[in-house]
């Protein structure tokens, strides 16, 4: 070891300032003389104001695990044989490769200058310098180190401009959210300490809200970096106590301010919202730097506002869309009202159409046996007395003349119910029946004699084939209505003097209604829409009887009401037909 090598330890280390910091440096070394040596001969180093901070490895895989856990460390005093002869070199690979650590800088010390590397290794692995222990006197390893240092300063400030321009790049394209302002300030940051060509740390902090109530404004970091770097995205009373107020006070005077360490550059946006930058330096700034960043930090302002607006554009977007949606349900809601406001509607009116349809056509029937009883009491007023007989006094006149008067009126009667029958255009859905025994041979019978008048009227032959009894279970008023569809409508289209047969009868797994006619037959035309509603058939009455088409539908839908169904038979046109109601044995 050279005698210049010092070997002494002083008992304390100088105090480092503790917001300035110190010159991170590592020395590895096996040999514990020389680790004491170089720290005596550096105990006074200074450069730009900052110390040293001198780290210790005995060997290489001792230094692999402190190296990996510093990432400040400038510069490495490498010895470069250890536990083996290339040790020194593998852990700068190690360095170079593994921590990806472009800026540190190595020199390698060996007391054995055989053991050199070779000039490859040595551009390969960016190694500073080499140097033999011997030549390492003090005066040697201050300028190796002073070198060493300024050359780790102009890396760091490169990486520390290259790392900011492309977080200015990454961001820019995509400043429209929070996120990318974040990564934008965080970028300018970095940048200004690049530009001042200083140590320094800063904070940007967003005010957004009332002016003129600022206890209702929003306070939140944007960016920090150096020892601020924790503070993105608190509040700004989680801020340390000494800056604080700085912070507070930037906002409060609403201008720039310069200290001998701490400057704050206040920015008021087109938006309304307000930033403070707050840079942390380890020298007061000139003028021309004072210049630099407040240009800086004013270009801001139209980033932040466009990153404001357009958050303020998305907040107004989703509260837009929500409001649609809400709108939308609450269409939705009153359209399923109002449909089933129009179901209940259309039930009501088919309803309606119903009951006026069958009440109108209940109606005609017996105003059409009043007006054959009419007209029968007029022929009968009207014959001549027999040879011998007195003749006919005054009041059979007068009597004539009463039912000229009930008959005009039981056909006007007759002909208001048919236009109201035809105002009945829908089918009903809501029709219940009374179910109970009904005699349907009894009241087969009962409907064949109160319309035989009319048949008789035509000169019609109204035959019976009818059992003494034979019941079914259903509605009688409804059953009697069927029958009393099918017997008039064979007297209504027969021809005068034709016959008309009505038989009740037991067949298999059903009770059978059916009224047979030499009436005009069905054409195939006539049996395609034989039950539909308002269907009128190629045959007219015989007798210039109204006709609305609801006889017939009247029928099928009573018949199926009772689980029956209603049919129709005919050989052809002019061959007569059978209309039959057919209910099941179950309605029994």
């Amino acid at each position: 070891m050279d005698d210049d090598l010092l070997h002494l330890v002083p008992d304390e280390e100088p105090a480092v300032g503790p917001r300035v910091g110190a010159w991170t440096i590592a020395l590895v070394d096996d040999d514990p003389a020389v680790h004491e040596g170089t720290r005596y001969a550096l105990s006074g180093y200074e450069l730009d104001g900052r110390g040293l901070e001198i780290l210790s490895a005995y060997s290489a895989a001792e230094a692999r695990l402190l190296l990996a856990e510093r990432r400040d460390v400038a510069i490495v005093l490498l010895d470069v044989v250890m536990e083996t002869d290339d040790a020194g070199l593998k852990l700068v690979d190690y360095i170079r490769r593994e921590l990806r650590e472009e800026t540190t800088r190595i020199i390698l010390r060996t007391g054995q200058p055989g053991q050199a590397p070779e000039r490859r290794v040595i551009v390969d692995y960016d190694i500073n310098d080499y140097k033999a222990k011997t030549e390492l006197t003090a005066d040697r390893l201050f300028t190796s180190l002073t070198a060493a240092l300024r050359a780790y300063q102009q890396l760091k400030r490169l990486d520390e401009t290259r790392r900011g321009l492309e977080i200015i790049i990454d961001a820019a394209p995509m400043l429209l959210d929070q996120k990318s302002m974040q990564r934008l300030a965080e970028g300018v940051l970095t940048q200004v300490a690049s530009l001042l060509n200083a140590d320094c740390a800063g904070i940007l902090v967003l005010r957004e809200g009332n002016e003129a109530d600022h206890s209702a404004s929003r306070f939140s970091v944007l960016a920090g970096s150096g020892l601020y770097g924790g503070y993105v995205g608190r509040t700004p009373d989680a801020l340390a106590p000494d800056i604080r107020p700085v912070v507070e006070e930037a906002f409060a005077a609403r201008r720039h301010s310069f200290g001998e360490h701490w400057s704050t550059l206040y920015v008021h946006t087109a938006s309304g919202s307000e930033i403070v930058a707050l840079i942390d330096t380890d020298r007061p700034l000139s003028d021309t730097d004072r210049a630099l960043i407040t240009l800086l930090t004013g270009r801001l302002s139209i980033a932040f506002d466009n990153v404001i607006l357009y958050e303020r554009l998305q907040r107004a977007n989703v509260t837009l869309e929500q409001r649609v949606l809400e709108r939308t349900a609450e269409l939705i809601r009153a359209n399923r009202r109002l449909a089933l406001q129009r179901s209940d509607l259309r039930r009501a009116n088919n309803l309606k159409t119903e009951i006026l349809g069958t009440i109108a056509h209940d109606l005609k029937n017996p105003l059409a046996v009043i007006l054959g009883r009419s007209e029968m009491l007029t022929d009968l007023i009207g014959m001549e007395p027999e040879a011998g007989q007195p003749a006919p006094p005054p009041a059979r006149a007068a009597m004539a003349t009463q039912v000229e008067h009930v008959r005009a009126s039981a056909t006007r009667l007759i002909d208001m119910i048919d236009s109201l029958m035809a105002d009945a255009m829908n089918d009903a859905l809501d029709i219940t029946l009374r179910r109970e025994p009904v005699d349907l041979a009894g009241l087969a019978r009962e409907v064949c004699e109160a319309n035989r008048p009319l048949a008789e009227a035509k000169g019609q032959r109204l035959t019976t084939a009818l059992p003494a009894e034979l019941f079914v279970c259903g509605d009688a008023e409804r059953l009697r209505e069927a029958v009393d569809n099918l017997v008039s409508n064979a007297i209504k289209y027969s021809h005068p003097g034709g016959a008309i047969a009505v038989a009740v009868r037991q067949e298999t797994g059903a009770t059978v209604c059916a009224v047979t006619d030499e009436g005009p037959g069905l054409s195939p035309e006539d049996a395609a829409r034989l039950f539909g509603r308002f269907q009128r058939l190629s045959a007219k009455p015989t007798g210039g009887e109204g006709s609305t088409g609801l006889g017939l539908s009247i029928v099928k839908r009573i018949a199926e009401l009772h689980g029956g169904r209603a049919e129709a038979f005919s050989d052809g046109p002019g061959q007569g037909a059978t209309f039959l109601v057919r209910l099941p044995d179950e309605a029994m």
